[in-house]
Order: structure tokens, then C-alpha cells, then sequence
């Protein structure tokens, strides 16, 4: 469980395995902003303890990856899908269960649309399909990221992600603000550009798969939504589950946009079972 850089795709990106590279290979990809610190180490270690091989990695613009100018990043949604398969090229991973969370929903959706090759199963959580129709943010959320903390100023962005997952918990009684703030204040310290962690995701280019759609997605397919979702709410969840052929959904109980610890267990338990089936 050592962060590695590695050279990838054409940029250096912050890299960290755990489990056997022997068994079946999971990638975690994060969503907006999100360094690989949110997908939590004691969650990956319940993962690879199933027999599984656990990769998770910073984005571009944060923590020690590559960054880029603040509201000017130098890449696409492409790119960074391109970044995770890049990353299964360096650590000779020929197919991986790919699991997006939030924004990287639309990653892994499109690692399996234009590489089925490189995808053995999908796992969506916390994203959207992103179809008309479908209810909006909550006005609470809303109002909560309508503000912004001073970048040059630790304390005030760390005050400002603690609130952030509160707001993103929507109203969850699993909400830990202590832990959510021992990873604000981790992921802070060892951010390259604060700056660039904070806005670059929201305006780089949201490029399309270039071999179709969600319809088209192969790879057998777990959609994981929380009930109390405040970003997507659960019918995001329930349609994203309906446009994939085959897909399965997994609503986590009292959950926001999240993955909380007290839910560890189903979720572990959830993702172990859909990639046992898979080769």
C-alpha cells in the first residue's frame, strides 16, 4: 500500500495498489475533485481481502498527480479515461472491473463503451445517466456549492469540504464529520494546486464516447445508488440501471452521495459478488 507516480498517457499520475496483482484486478476511478484518498483505505483493503486486486489513483488536478492551470485544464473526459486504462498498461493489466463513482461514472461508462476489451465488469455508483427528465439537484446542495473558500487558504477549503460531504450526505444519519475531515485535511496537505482541485473538473471538456451509448454497454453491469442521493436523486440511479442492457441496481440504505463506512460491508460484499461471476 505504497503511492507510486507512474508515467502514463503522457502525464505523471499518483498510483496506489492493494491486494495480490495476481487476482482480478478492481480500478477505482473518483468523481470531481476527489483524489483517490476519497475511496478510503480501509474500504480498498476490504476489497482486496476478497481475493481481489485493488488500484486506486489520483485524477489530474488532484492530489500528487499532474495539475494544471486553475480554470484551464489541458484535457478532456477522454483523456482521463484514457489515464485509467493507461494505468492497467503500466501494472500489466490486460482487463479490470472498472468502478466509477460520480463523475467518473461517465469515465467507466466510457472505458466500456469504446475499450469493452479492457472492461471484465462495470460498477456505477452515485452517477447519473444524464437523460432529461430526471429531478434536479436539491436547492440545499445548491445553495451549498453556490460559495467557494479561498484557495490560498487551507483551513477555510478544509471547512469548506467537510461541509461539502455534509452537504452531499444529504440528511444521511451515517454522516461522520471527524472522519470526513481527517481525509479533507490529508487530502489538502498533499494537494498539488488547491486552486486547480477545485474548479479545473467542472470546466474541462465532457466529451462523448465515440462507439455509442450507455445502450451499447457489454460488460455485465452494478449500478449503486444512495436512497437519500442530494446530486442525483435515486431515480438518476434507477435510470441509469434501466438504459444499461442486463444491469443491476443496489440501493445503499439512508445513503446520500456517498459510500459510507457503516455500509462498507454491503457494498464490499456487493461489488466482491458481481466480479466473482466475471472472468
Amino acid at each position: 500500500m505504497t503511492e507510486r507516480m507512474m508515467h502514463v498517457n503522457g502525464v505523471e499520475l499518483c498510483v496506489e495498489t492493494f491486494g495480490d496483482a495476481a487476482d482480478p484486478t478492481v480500478l477505482l476511478v473518483h468523481g470531481a475533485s476527489a483524489s483517490m484518498l476519497w475511496w478510503e483505505a480501509e474500504l480498498c483493503a476490504r476489497i482486496a481481502a476478497g481475493g481481489r486486486h485493488v488500484i486506486r489513483f489520483d485524477n489530474r488536478d488532484t492530489g500528487r498527480s499532474v495539475s494544471y492551470p486553475p480554470g484551464r485544464p489541458g484535457y478532456s473526459l477522454r483523456d482521463m479515461t484514457e489515464d485509467a486504462l493507461g494505468i492497467l498498461d503500466v501494472l500489466g493489466v490486460e482487463r479490470a472491473h472498472v468502478v466509477g463513482r460520480s463523475m467518473a461514472g461517465a469515465i467507466a461508462g466510457m472505458a466500456a463503451i469504446d475499450h469493452p476489451e479492457r472492461v471484465a465488469s462495470l460498477a456505477m455508483v452515485c452517477t447519473t445517466p444524464g437523460l432529461p427528465g430526471l429531478p434536479p439537484m436539491s436547492p440545499e446542495f445548491l445553495a451549498y456549492t453556490a460559495r467557494s473558500p479561498d484557495a490560498s487558504d487551507p483551513a477555510a477549503v478544509v471547512d469548506f469540504v467537510v461541509g461539502l460531504m455534509k452537504a452531499y450526505s444529504g440528511g444521511s444519519p451515517y454522516h461522520d464529520e471527524a472522519a470526513v475531515r481527517a481525509i479533507a485535511e490529508a487530502d489538502i496537505a498533499r494537494a498539488t494546486s488547491i486552486a486547480a482541485t477545485l474548479i479545473n473538473h467542472f470546466v474541462l471538456d465532457f466529451d462523448a464516447p465515440a462507439k455509442g451509448g450507455l445502450g451499447d454497454i457489454t460488460a455485465p453491469t452494478l449500478v449503486v445508488h444512495g436512497e437519500l442521493d442530494p446530486v442525483f436523486p435515486l431515480p438518476h440511479g434507477e435510470a441509469l440501471r434501466d438504459a444499461i442492457p442486463g444491469a443491476e441496481l443496489l440501493v445503499l440504505d439512508r445513503a446520500g452521495h456517498e459510500v459510507p463506512a457503516p455500509l462498507w460491508d454491503v457494498f464490499a460484499d456487493a461489488l466482491l459478488a458481481h466480479t466473482s461471476r466475471r472472468p
